[in-house]
């Protein structure tokens, strides 16, 4: 089954608890962490983080778009995230930083930008729980999806049937119901959406009706998926 994170990037900040309870039934709660180097914008921080694992029991998915994740990732998994991001182009040593996630408890992801290759990372694969492409240029929320990245995940789909890996495939900028299906018929099986969920009227409607696509385009697409 796919799994649907909301991105509280779209969220009210003013309101972040009530948002979180708003979508419940999505599978993991995505926190976009930004620190005006790594990105050109400023979101929040481990004390938003702590205080959102008090908030709600939805798991946190922490995308570290920040410069050293080498130093601060790990203070991520001891606020609570249930699975912490940290991009390709930032990390010093992600072999060490992912094995360093793992033994604090949680599950290990590496991100790459739209023009980073995953062919270079091959290697790294075993050493992750999940991979994000992302299909915007990282720092903004509400940005156009990028059809150029359909190959990419396509090839990374391949090369974690190649290895034999059960790790996951996120994807993340532009998600909506008129490309979730695309993104899941390329070999992703984990989702963030940002406007799409906190755009709507309903949030939670919204999270189970792009999870009914996605499940559908992956059952079409014959590749599958396991959680």
């Amino acid at each position: 089954m796919a799994l649907i994170n909301p991105s509280i990037l779209s969220a009210d900040f003013a309101r972040l608890a009530e948002e979180a309870k708003a979508v419940e039934g999505a599978d993991w709660l995505h926190v976009d962490v930004m620190d005006n180097h790594f990105v050109p914008n400023l979101t929040l921080g481990v004390p938003v983080v702590e205080s959102l694992r008090k908030a709600t029991d939805t798991p946190l998915d922490c995308h570290l778009m920040i410069e050293d994740p080498d130093r601060w990732a790990p203070q991520y998994v001891e606020a609570g995230a249930g699975s912490v991001t940290f991009h390709a182009e930032a990390a010093a040593a992600p072999v060490r930083l992912a094995r360093e996630i793992r033994a604090k408890g949680a599950r290990a992801s590496m991100a790459l930008k739209p023009a980073t290759p995953i062919e270079q990372y091959e290697d790294l694969l075993p050493e992750l729980d999940m991979l994000l492409i992302m299909t915007v240029e990282p720092g903004f929320g509400g940005q156009a999806f990028l059809d150029i990245m359909l190959p990419k995940i396509r090839r990374t789909r391949a090369l974690i049937a190649k290895h034999g890996l059960e790790m996951w495939l996120q994807v993340d900028g532009g998600v909506s119901d008129k490309t979730i299906e695309r993104c899941a018929e390329a070999g992703a099986d984990v989702f963030v959406a940002g406007s799409a969920v906190y755009g709507a009227e309903d949030p939670a409607k919204a999270v189970r009706e792009l999870r009914e696509k996605a499940d559908a385009a992956t059952a079409a697409a014959g590749w599958g998926c396991a959680h």
